[in-house]
């Protein structure tokens, strides 16, 4: 038997203490506990801060510098991989197993980078896709029966309301109820949870308005419903976040700076203009807040800092010594690397003409992009709708079909992250429920031991 106290590790994404005074539940977590600030890192995108919270370590150690980057040896641009083994580092679990005992387990539900993990549970979402180009709703799990019991229980994961103009609660609401599941048939030693639902209209509509406040109340639910089951189970709850979102009114389209420069290229076909990523002598990955550029060519590095100098929306532009004062000093980074002033984001656009763009761009294609694209989160206007339900048709009948709908224009976006927050009240937030490990604050990197240290025999 595990001689250790069982931990339940909530990730509600988008937490802040501002948002707290409308989440009655988690507040109360904190009050009977405690309630720390939590520092986090840039750039404050989930796959980096959540690799930094299990491994203790800065994106220079553990690799993990951004949600995404530009894969050297491939000319490649990819995002949102899932393969653990991109992470470098000690893991959280590993050193539990070290310092407890070899019996302490370990459950992963959604939490990035799931794939090939040591844990001894494994949930994420992982889509179907069909020979004849239909994506349908699926997960990952680890071992196989796990996901087979929660599809029999819960249903198909809604694989269309965790991201896309659809997301919403429902998404977290499946992931808090697997987790439950999972905590109470296999009561693992560490259970950890992400539950992304806050995110998702504060990006639409900002931080501060009633839609904010009633998605606050919406995760307050679903969250404090799975702390208080966890609670009553005998488990300490940790509840944190990555980030906090702030209200942006300004995109910042780096890639096309660097096109009117003479240093991207394209190439054009029937599907449009793509970006040329073996002629272009820079590039950058678009990451909300934080853009790598990437300078294919040494040469044009003066070139490709000169166009971006006084760009509007750019604040700073980090170079070997930024990154290093950042602790993103890792090959994978940027050769220059953009944090944007705090009301700008930046796009991944890089066509001059909306005529050329892509056939991907009004489409949810997370792994197409060459960046992050939040405008996935929006309908194009009032007939998108509308031509959503003809899409789903076509799709019923059998019909090869293109779900456009989102728009191609960043204006629609009203909330970001990425860089350091503006103030502790909108920045990332750590509650937990045993006081007697009380910390003032804390940076992302002390999670780690926080956790360890939570997880030892009362």
């Amino acid at each position: 038997m595990v001689n250790a106290t069982p931990v339940v590790m909530i990730d509600v994404v988008g937490l802040t203490p501002d948002l707290l005074q409308h989440m009655p539940r988690l507040r109360a977590l904190g009050e009977a506990g405690f309630t720390a600030p939590l520092d986090t890192i840039v750039p404050a995108v989930t796959c980096s801060v959540q690799a930094s919270i299990v491994t203790g370590a800065l994106p220079r150690e553990h690799g993990i510098v951004g949600n995404g980057w530009y894969f050297r040896e491939l000319s490649e641009i990819w995002l949102w991989r899932q393969s653990n083994r991109l992470v470098g580092g000690d893991k959280l679990w590993d050193a539990a197993r070290r310092e407890l005992g070899a019996d302490v387990t370990c459950a992963n539900l959604f939490w990035w980078y799931a794939m090939g993990a040591s844990t001894d549970v494994a949930v994420t979402p992982r889509p179907v896709y069909y020979v004849d180009g239909k994506k349908g709703p699926g997960v990952y799990t680890y071992p196989a029966a796990v996901g087979a019991d929660l599809v029999h229980q819960l249903g198909e994961f809604p694989l269309f309301d965790f991201w896309g103009p659809r997301a919403g609660i429902a998404s977290s609401r499946w992931i808090a109820d697997a987790a439950r599941r999972v905590f109470d048939q296999r009561r693992p030693t560490l259970t950890m949870v992400y539950l992304p639902h806050l995110d998702y209209d504060l990006q639409r509509f900002g931080s501060r308005g009633p839609e904010a406040r009633a998605a606050a109340a919406a995760i307050d639910e679903v969250a404090g419903g799975l702390a208080d089951h966890a609670r009553a189970a005998g488990a300490t709850v940790v509840v944190l976040s990555e980030y906090g979102i702030t209200d942006v009114t300004r995109p910042v389209h780096v890639n096309r700076r660097l096109r009117e420069a003479g240093l991207l290229e394209v190439t054009a076909n029937a599907a449009g203009e793509l970006l040329d990523t073996f002629a272009s002598k820079a590039l950058a990955v678009a990451d909300h807040q934080v853009a790598h550029v990437y300078v294919t060519d040494p040469a044009a590095l003066p070139r490709a800092r000169e166009a971006l100098t006084g760009l509007a929306g750019v604040a700073e532009i980090l170079d070997g010594e930024g990154k290093r004062a950042a602790g993103l000093d890792h090959p994978r980074a940027g050769d220059l690397v953009l944090v944007a002033e705090p009301d700008a984001w930046f796009t991944y656009y890089y066509w001059l003409d909306d005529h050329r763009a892509p056939d991907f761009a009004p489409t949810v294609e997370i792994h197409r992009k060459p960046g992050y694209d939040p405008a996935e989160l929006l309908f194009d206007g009032g007939g998108a709708k509308a031509r959503a339900a003809v899409r789903l048709a076509q799709k019923a009948l059998g019909f090869r079909y293109a779900m456009d709908v989102i728009p191609i224009h960043a204006e629609g976006v009203r909330g970001s992250h990425g860089r350091r927050p503006p103030s502790d009240g909108a920045g990332p937030v750590l509650l937990c429920s045993d006081r007697a490990h009380q910390r003032d604050r804390l940076a992302v990197t002390d999670v780690k031991r926080l956790v360890l240290d939570l997880m030892r025999p009362r």
